[in-house]
């Protein structure tokens, strides 16, 4: 009777169900139990920059035409709806029509931009500089717009920093965890968000597979968390050992993620990193409590020193204790 093995087959499941209750009461959905362990291991966190730094909600700062206005805007905006990049987002609502360009096809190029042929055979294209000529060097600006690889006009979208990205990213370097700014945005944009949130490390005007590519990297030399929201941060989100989104990403990149912070949730993140650390801790004080427990009763039982009503009382004593520790995380500090 003493030595029933109950209190070790509860240790981890008890705290495991209550971090991951506390967790959805914040706000911070887990895939799975193993996500929540996972963030005891984390030495490193790698941030997307649009719409995960930043709000994600873009407007139109300036732009530029060489052609009509109007059938400038109208262009734009008949690309740019396919897309659901939040760049494109801030243009189609800053431009909509009624007549917009109808395309014979239309492709996303991952990473780049958009591409439509017109019914003329005339190829559009609207995305980043990585679409310019090698004789057109031009590339401060956010969108450009080419018609047949000749340079249409440009735009320039402006992002706010999300309020609470300079707290977060505080707090983590304050507890020794290195910071990474993984961005597909230019560099000198990337580098001046980096500079005003105090991140030193900065790897801009990265693809898709170069992010993918990188995380690996990453992952090598310590275990790595990427936060992300876009459908370009999926691959990346997949490979890290913790990829984690927000509620308001793409649901490509939600579907990638082992972990989702709700209602904008960047200020979650150390909550549910403490989170992760104190249920992996209580787990551990569980086992102990339950391996100290047998060691120490089963030579008195066995010495005839127990009657099997006091032997069961006692058994039901170390699963109380069990329960009571794992409900602790409830109400425990974990920041």
């Amino acid at each position: 009777v003493i030595s029933c093995p109950c209190a070790m087959g509860l240790a981890t499941p008890a705290a495991i169900a209550v971090g991951l209750g506390r967790a959805a009461k914040k706000g911070i959905l887990f895939r799975n139990a193993s996500s929540l362990e996972s963030f005891k291991t984390i030495k490193q966190v790698v941030f997307d920059k649009t719409g995960t730094l930043t709000t994600g909600h873009f407007s139109i700062a300036s732009f530029h035409s060489a052609e009509d206005e109007n059938s400038f805007k109208n262009i734009a905006y008949s690309l740019e709806k396919f897309s659901n990049h939040p760049i494109a987002k801030g243009i189609t609502a800053a431009w909509k029509t009624t007549t917009p360009v109808k395309w014979k096809t239309i492709e996303e190029l991952k990473g780049i931009g958009i591409r439509a042929e017109d019914m003329e055979g005339n190829i559009f294209e609207a995305g980043s500089h990585q679409l310019l000529t090698d004789n057109l060097t031009e590339q401060r600006h956010t969108v450009y717009i080419l018609k047949n690889k000749i340079l249409l006009g440009w735009i320039d979208a402006k992002d706010e920093i999300r309020p609470e990205a300079k707290q977060v990213i505080t707090w983590l370097q304050a507890r020794d965890i290195s910071i990474v700014m993984l961005t597909g945005d230019q560099e000198e944009k990337a580098a001046a968000v980096a500079k005003e949130l105090g991140i030193s490390k900065v790897f801009a005007g990265q693809s898709p597979l170069q992010k993918l590519e990188k995380i690996a990297a990453l992952n090598k030399e310590m275990p790595t968390a990427m936060v992300g929201d876009g459908i370009n941060d999926a691959p990346a989100l997949a490979k890290a050992t913790l990829g984690i989104s927000l509620s308001d990403a793409s649901q490509v990149a939600m579907q990638s993620a082992d972990v989702i912070l709700m209602n904008y949730g960047l200020k979650n993140l150390p909550e549910a990193l403490g989170l992760g650390r104190h249920t992996y801790m209580t787990i551990k004080q569980n086992l102990f409590w339950a391996f100290a427990y047998n060691i120490v009763a089963i030579p008195i039982a066995a010495f005839g020193l127990l009657t099997p009503t006091f032997s069961a009382l006692a058994m039901g004593f170390s699963d109380v204790v069990l329960a009571a520790n794992s409900l602790r995380l409830f109400i425990k500090k974990v920041l």
